[in-house]
């Protein structure tokens, strides 16, 4: 996918995880030049630990330590945090857009008709994901199958790599979108590093790059940073057109877990099926999850009694909305839990207990918690505006940095909505020639 630099395009695209792959997908079927600027790399995924860890768990770069030692973890590679999450499909809550002007209801109806999107079926749901449906429900709790973004027929019954990164094709990720935009024209430029945003004349005309150690400065009519909740921040920092710190929010995470008699398991599609308390901004999941991950929170908390309790041990998410605070900075990032957090964090985990205990459980703990989204660190309604504009012409934000207030979802779906109707309102409102007629290249 890779390509050579030039030096002039119609649009640049910092990032290209959902929201940034979305965006470079629809400029680039309009017709428009694009260059699609990305830290990691491209190389296939492999779904091994190695690969897994070289593109989320490098400190300071994919992997970050909050002052209170947990852990904030984000995909630096082609497809951005989605090339590793879990494939769930959590609709945006249209609301809360709408309250800004933005009606994503247009761009989800699109991406439902040509994106795989439900229920696993049943050969693909494991024994432990059933385990724990079947207690959730025997409490009388909605617990359900969760929408995947995954193809059924190429998903394999008893595989572990979700979380690793699928090399079988099963799992969507935004390197579909990225794929798809290159095939129109798109150019990505991988393990390149935007260093900050060129300005003249109070209008963005382009950006910084560091490329095999060396600058280059590359121009565009059109920026649009979509670097992810930490990236994009930063970005806008070094550019000196934000803040140095910017609060956040992260949707903290715990697993609790627990030895059940009867399962011999731990490898399966996690989050296959789980329920949300919206009113109270809990969510709870199955997340059964590699060995060595499992491993890795057991010896975490001291439990080296469950270390080799992986193939007969239940493991639950519990996921908050936390409150926006902390702060994002030049090279660090950093968030305590506040005291309306930690309050949910104990009815979670109380309420989770209940469930594995329901499903026969016995020997349960849990692990210390770990940030799952960070986001709103230039928010919609302060950071951007309704069409995702900065206060710089020419540059705009596409990625969970926008995400108006406290959030508690997993992003992908909503990230690919605003990336698909900023890259159709960018396209339509951009004066260019039809492809083959003098563009620029890129």
């Amino acid at each position: 996918m890779s390509s050579p630099l030039h030096d002039r395009c119609d649009a640049i695209v910092a990032g290209s995880g959902p929201g940034g792959a979305s965006v470079a997908r629809e400029l680039a079927r309009r017709g428009l030049s694009v260059l699609v600027v990305e830290q990691g790399s491209a190389a296939p995924v492999a779904g091994t630990l190695g690969q897994m860890a070289g593109m989320a768990a490098v400190p300071g770069r994919g992997a970050f330590f909050h002052s209170d030692a947990s852990l904030l973890v984000s995909g630096i590679t082609a497809g951005g945090s989605s090339t590793l999450n879990f494939a769930t499909a959590a609709p945006p809550p249209l609301g809360k857009f709408a309250a800004h002007g933005i009606d994503l209801q247009p761009a989800l109806d699109e991406l439902r008709a040509e994106l795989p999107m439900a229920p696993l079926p049943d050969a693909l749901i494991g024994p432990m994901a059933h385990r724990m449906m079947d207690a959730a429900q025997a409490l009388s709790l909605d617990w359900r199958k969760l929408d995947k973004m995954i193809r059924p027929q190429a998903c394999r019954a008893g595989c572990w790599r979700c979380v690793y990164g699928c090399p079988f094709g099963a799992k969507w990720t935004a390197r579909d979108f990225l794929d798809e935009a290159c095939r129109d024209g798109a150019r990505l430029l991988e393990r390149a590093r935007v260093e900050r945003v060129l300005v003249e004349h109070g209008r963005a005309v382009g950006v910084e790059v560091i490329v095999d150690g060396a600058r280059k400065q590359i121009k565009a009519p059109l920026v649009v940073l979509a670097g992810g909740g930490v990236g994009s921040p930063r970005i806008l920092h070094r550019s000196g057109l934000g803040p140095r710190s910017v609060p956040f929010f992260s949707d903290p995470v715990v697993t609790v877990m627990g030895e059940v008699d009867g399962v011999d398991g731990g490898a399966e599609v996690p989050m296959a099926a789980g329920m949300a308390l919206p009113e109270e901004g809990i969510s709870f999941a199955d997340l059964t999850l590699p060995r060595p991950m499992y491993q890795a929170f057991a010896a975490q908390v001291g439990r080296v009694d469950r270390l080799f309790a992986h193939s007969r041990t239940l493991t639950m998410m519990v996921k908050i909305r936390d409150e926006t605070g902390g702060g994002v900075g030049p090279r660090w990032v950093d968030k305590r839990l506040q005291a309306s957090d930690r309050a949910r964090f104990k009815r979670g985990v109380a309420l989770a207990r209940d469930i594995l205990r329901q499903a026969g459980a016995r020997h349960i703990f849990k692990s210390w918690h770990f940030a799952a989204h960070p986001g709103g660190g230039v928010p919609i309604g302060a950071g951007v505006d309704s069409g995702l504009r900065t206060s710089t012409p020419g540059l705009y934000v596409c990625d969970a940095s926008v995400i108006p207030g406290p959030w508690g979802l997993p992003p992908t779906l909503t990230l690919l909505c605003l990336g698909k109707r900023l890259g159709t309102n960018l396209a339509s409102s951009s004066i260019h020639r039809r492809p083959g007629e003098g563009r620029d290249p890129c």
